[in-house]
Parts: C-alpha cells; sequence; structure tokens
C-alpha cells in the first residue's frame, strides 16, 4: 500500500482543516500517517476527533518558534528517524515550522513529491520587519526542496511566484460544506436559550483561538465603546489570552454582555443565531470561520488584511478597516444593528459568493494533484 505522510506542527490541525484531503488520499489507496506534536498543552491535547479516521500517528515534539533551537533540533532528528525508517511516497506539509522540518528531512532522505500548502505566510504586506527578517529568506531557500506550494490567498500566490519550487498554485481556502451549512435548520429562540441568551437580543458573533493574532483587545474596545445595548458579544475560541481578555471586559464594565464560550462543536447552529460576524484579525490566510459566516447569511464586520481582502465586498458584504481602527470598528458594528435591511442584504450577498468555495470545489482540484502521483 501506498504511504503519504502529513506533517503540521499541532495536532488539531488535520481534524480542523484538512480531513477532505485525508479522504482524497484514502480513497486512492494511500495509507495516511500523521507526524504533529498531540502533546503541546498551549495549542491543546484532546485528539479525540482523530479517533476512527485510520489516520496513523506520529509524535514529533513540533516548537512553533523557529527560534527554539533545542526543541527544533530534537523535531528535526525525531522526523529524520522516522522518514528515514519508514517509505512514504508523498509528503503533504503544513504549517511554518513543520514544513521547514519536513522539507529538509524530506530532502535529506530523498523522500519525493512534497507539497507544502501555506496557510498564510507569516510575511505579509504589514507584517512586522521581524517576520521578514526570519520567515521569508527561510521560506524562499527551502522552496527549492519543494515539488508543489499550495496558496490560498492572492497575496501569498503572487508573493511566492518568485520562490524555487517547481510549481505555485492558487486554490481558494481548504473548503467548506457549503450545501451542509445552508441546510441546517435551528431553532433560534431555543438556541439563544441554550446559550443563555433573550430571544430579542442581538448576538454579535468571533470566532477563533484567543491569542494576539485574532485582535480581541480591539474588538473588546470597540463594542464597548458602541454601547450596544440589547445585544451580546459571543467568543467562540480558546487560548491563552482568555483571563486577560475576561479581565479587559470588566474593566470596560462590559463583562454582563460579552460570552466567552471556549470552543464549541456547534459553531454553524451559533453563526445561524448570530446577526453581525465580526472578524479584526491581525493576520489570516483564508479563514475558515469567515467562510462559514458567510454561508450562514451574516454581513462581517472585518480587517482589512491579506485573505479577507479576497472574500469581502465592502459595498455589497460588509465593512473592512484597518486592524486597530477602533472607531470604524465601533461605527460599522452600530450601524449593523441599528439597520435589519442592510443585515439582510449584506447577509444574503455574502452567502450567494462563497458557494464557490465548496469543498467540492476544493475536491476536485486536490484529486488531480494528489492524483499525479497516485
Amino acid at each position: 500500500m501506498k504511504r503519504a505522510l502529513i506533517v503540521t506542527t499541532v495536532s488539531g490541525f488535520v481534524p480542523q482543516f484538512e480531513m477532505n484531503n485525508v479522504r482524497i488520499l484514502q480513497e486512492r489507496g494511500f495509507e495516511v500517517h500523521y507526524a504533529s506534536n498531540y502533546n503541546n498543552p498551549t495549542y491543546g491535547t484532546d485528539n479525540t476527533r482523530l479517533d476512527s479516521t485510520g489516520i496513523i500517528q506520529h509524535q514529533i515534539d513540533f516548537n512553533r518558534s523557529p527560534l527554539a533551537l533545542r526543541d527544533n533540533i530534537k523535531a528535526y532528528r525525531q522526523l529524520m528517524k522516522l522518514m528515514s525508517s519508514s517509505k512514504y511516497d508523498l509528503v503533504h506539509c503544513h504549517t511554518p515550522m513543520g514544513a521547514v522540518m519536513a522539507r529538509l528531512v524530506a530532502k535529506k532522505t530523498k523522500t519525493r513529491p512534497v507539497i507544502y500548502t501555506a496557510h498564510g505566510f507569516h510575511f505579509y504586506q504589514g507584517a512586522p520587519i521581524i517576520n521578514w527578517l526570519i520567515y521569508y529568506p527561510i521560506e524562499k531557500y527551502i522552496s527549492r526542496y519543494t515539488d508543489i506550494i499550495i496558496t490560498i490567498n492572492r497575496e501569498d500566490y503572487n508573493r511566492s511566484k518568485s520562490f524555487a519550487a517547481k510549481q505555485i498554485r492558487y486554490i481558494p481556502g481548504v473548503g467548506i460544506d457549503y450545501n451542509g451549512i445552508n441546510e441546517l435548520s435551528i431553532n433560534r429562540v431555543k438556541k439563544k436559550q441554550e446559550l443563555g441568551i433573550a430571544p430579542d437580543t442581538k448576538i454579535i458573533l468571533s470566532a477563533g483561538e484567543l491569542i494576539k493574532r485574532k485582535n480581541y483587545e480591539t474588538a473588546l474596545r470597540a463594542y464597548a465603546d458602541a454601547n450596544l445595548s440589547d445585544t451580546v458579544y459571543v467568543i467562540c475560541g480558546h487560548g491563552t489570552l482568555e483571563d486577560k481578555l475576561k479581565e479587559l471586559a470588566y474593566n470596560l464594565n462590559i463583562e454582563k454582555q460579552v460570552r466567552f464560550l471556549g470552543y464549541r462543536n456547534d459553531i454553524h447552529e451559533i453563526m445561524k443565531c448570530a446577526d453581525v460576524f465580526f472578524f479584526p484579525s491581525y493576520q489570516e490566510g483564508l479563514s475558515v470561520a469567515l467562510m462559514e459566516a458567510m454561508s450562514c447569511g451574516l454581513p462581517v464586520v472585518a480587517s482589512k488584511i491579506r485573505g479577507n481582502v479576497d472574500l469581502i465586498n465592502t459595498i455589497e458584504g460588509g465593512y473592512l478597516l484597518e486592524p486597530e481602527d477602533i472607531t470604524g470598528f465601533r461605527d460599522a458594528l452600530s450601524e449593523l444593528i441599528m439597520d435589519p435591511e442592510l443585515r439582510k442584504r449584506m447577509g444574503e450577498f455574502n452567502n450567494s459568493i462563497i458557494k464557490d468555495y465548496d469543498m467540492k470545489c476544493i475536491k476536485e482540484i486536490m484529486t488531480e494533484l494528489y492524483g499525479r502521483y497516485a
């Protein structure tokens, strides 16, 4: 049986974003192996979503930071041992450090082909200079050991054209279950009751890790400034900043209107209850959460950054503002909450255009790419 190795830095990545590709590989007769860090408390150690997937798991002690030299040497040696002892017919790597390690080891062990999906380069327009000094030269150099680089937004695609990979491909994201989301029917009143929210209360929703990159501090300040009665701000996700953000909500006197719900398996149901999707990130590749919110028919208030600009039409679908524009976010939230017809029109537009990002479209492309090596 042919073997494919998927490599990521953190174990939750595949069950959250890459199961469609796993199924494609399995359908083509590959035994799928997964090298990742399953024991990282910062990003979660619950790997039950991998149960019954048929994926063979391999622990590699990856560290997300390129500056963690001791950890990176250890991870390199672990991956070298795995790829030296096992014959892999295809390697598909994701996340910066996992992808760098995988390509270096693949070069050393003469493992081919190697596909790298960049879910958002750390060097981007407006990125800190340190990101450009560290990540850009590494990615450009390592690209010579890559058969295909897949990018999921236009900015990354255009920038990577100068890289040395054999092929650069643009694919519009990892795919969403557009039809499944659209067909999902819920009782909004009952769901709100389950969440402890009154039937007439409007919901502003954000979803994503509670980390600096998601820019929740700006979001909380904008929501507080908006002073929107009969609304709640619901945040779905977990992360290292949870206690700090709860403290900020308390200091802003909005703790009774802000709900931290943690990681949710019912995010689509919550989206169906929401009125506005608020997405002020500093950095994204092409956000699945944003695409899913659009497929739920939500208007969007988001940051004007890479990836978001590929998805949101600022006239028809929402508002795009600079990530630290608290006043702009405040005014956009207020306008949408006060205008139900505007919310409806923008939500319907977003729903109509996001169908092009359905997983069926992505599956056709990935099936063709994998098929070259099946």
